[in-house]
């Protein structure tokens, strides 16, 4: 916690108590660096994170759907479920930052495209393929032409 008076970001915590109605934690802190106190109030986050469908839908980001659409495109491929929980949890946390605790479902399949592709190449081709929708073989072929010529490079 950043101290308010010298912006120190090292603290002790003297004293926590809960709030009357119990939707909050009270904590008196001591900055290390100056010594001076202040105090903090934890809440729970109530308003939910959105993700914008590519049809301007709003819906619950769904960290569950993320996963899940790895574990697909992953299936029987060599990467741990740690390395897939990562990359669930650094979508998670760019939707958390989002200024307007929104992110469109395009931002997120990039990240996780960009993920994939340097994770493992045929994890990032199957989901690809779903996620930007290849109407033909044609699309599904330049694709893998252009992630050769990457390789090549």
């Amino acid at each position: 916690m950043k101290c308010p008076f010298c912006s120190h970001l090292e603290d002790k915590v003297i004293d926590s108590r809960e709030s009357k109605e119990g939707s909050a934690v009270r904590r008196r802190r001591q900055c290390l660096s100056c010594e001076k106190r202040f105090t903090t109030y934890e809440r729970i986050d109530e308003v939910p994170y959105m993700v914008v469908k590519k049809d301007g839908r709003r819906e619950k980001f769904d960290r569950q759907k993320v996963l899940t659409g790895l574990l697909k495109a992953c299936e029987k491929r060599p990467i741990s479920a740690t390395k897939l929980s990562e990359i669930v949890n650094e979508v998670e946390t760019k939707v958390i930052d989002a200024p307007d605790r929104e992110l469109s479902t395009i931002e997120i399949g990039e990240h996780l495209v960009t993920a994939l592709r340097s994770l493992d190449k045929i994890a990032y081709v199957r989901f690809s393929s779903v996620y930007r929708d290849f109407q033909d073989e044609q699309a599904f072929l330049d694709e893998l032409k252009a992630l050769i010529r990457q390789k090549s490079q």
